[in-house]
C-alpha cells in the first residue's frame, strides 16, 4: 500500500516510520511511505504557503497554488485525498479497514487556521478528524490513520487473531487481558482464565467486554447487544 503525505513538517514522520509496528510494515513493504514537504512548492524564495484570510479575523490559511501544486505533482486524481480536519467524519475501526483495504491514499496535513476552502471543494475527496478536539496540524491524525492501517496489512503482525479481538472490531470494546504471574502482590487473575476451560473463558471474555462497553461506550450498543 502506497501512502502519500503531504505536510510543512516532514521530519516529524522520519523516526514514527522507523519504530514498533509501522517500521515493521515499510520493512515489510507492506506499506510505501512517500513524505512531500509542501514549501517545495510555494514557488517563492521565501517558502511561504500561508496568507491572511479574506474577510479579516485570526490565524493563517494555506494558499492554494502550493497545495494544489503538490496534488498535481502526485497524480492525486489516482487516489482518495484524506484531508484531517475537526470538521470531517470521526475516524472509526471500519473505516481504517476501508482505507487498508486500497492500493494507495493521499494524507494531507493542514496547519494554522485551515487550508484554502477551494483546495477542500475541488480536489479533497476524504475529510476525517480523530476527535472533538483541535491539534496544531494534521501530522498526529496523519500518524493515527498509517498505524491504524499499517497493522492490517498482510504478513505485518506475527498473529493476526490478535487484531480480530481488539476494541471495535466486533462493535464493542475489548475485555480485559493478563499474564504471568498468575498471582503478584496479592493482586490475582481471575481463575477462570486459569481454568483451560476455552468455552467458558470465552464466555468470561464476552461478559466482561460487554460490560466494559455499558459502562464507557453505551453508545456502542444503540443498534443493541
Amino acid at each position: 500500500m502506497r501512502i502519500d503525505v503531504l505536510t510543512l513538517f516532514p521530519m516529524m514522520f522520519q523516526q514514527f516510520l522507523q519504530e514498533s509496528i509501522v517500521g515493521a510494515a515499510v520493512a515489510k513493504s507492506a506499506i510505501e511511505p512517500f513524505i512531500t514537504d509542501i514549501r517545495d512548492f510555494s514557488g517563492n524564495k521565501h517558502r511561504q504557503v500561508d496568507d491572511y484570510p479574506f474577510g479579516g479575523g485570526a490565524g493563517m490559511v494555506l494558499k492554494p497554488e502550493p497545495l494544489i501544486s503538490a496534488l498535481e505533482y502526485l497524480n492525486y486524481e489516482e487516489a482518495p485525498v484524506v484531508y484531517f480536519t475537526p470538521q470531517g467524519k470521526v475516524l472509526t475501526q471500519q473505516l481504517v479497514k476501508k482505507y487498508a483495504s486500497l492500493p494507495r491514499m493521499i494524507l494531507l496535513c493542514g496547519h494554522y487556521k485551515d487550508i484554502d476552502q477551494r483546495v477542500r471543494d475541488n480536489y479533497v475527496t476524504d475529510e476525517l478528524s480523530i476527535g472533538d478536539y483541535v491539534l496544531s496540524g494534521g501530522e498526529l491524525p496523519a500518524m493515527v490513520l498509517i498505524d491504524a492501517v499499517a497493522r492490517l496489512q498482510d504478513g505485518v503482525l506475527s498473529d493476526i487473531d490478535s487484531a480480530a479481538t481488539d476494541s471495535h472490531e466486533q462493535g464493542i470494546l475489548g475485555c480485559p487481558h493478563y499474564t504471568r504471574p498468575a498471582e503478584y502482590l496479592g493482586m490475582e487473575v481471575p481463575p477462570v482464565l486459569l481454568s483451560g476451560n476455552h468455552a467458558r473463558i470465552e464466555v468470561w471474555r464476552h461478559e466482561q467486554a460487554m460490560k466494559l462497553t455499558r459502562e464507557r461506550r453505551p453508545d456502542l450498543l444503540k443498534h443493541g447487544e
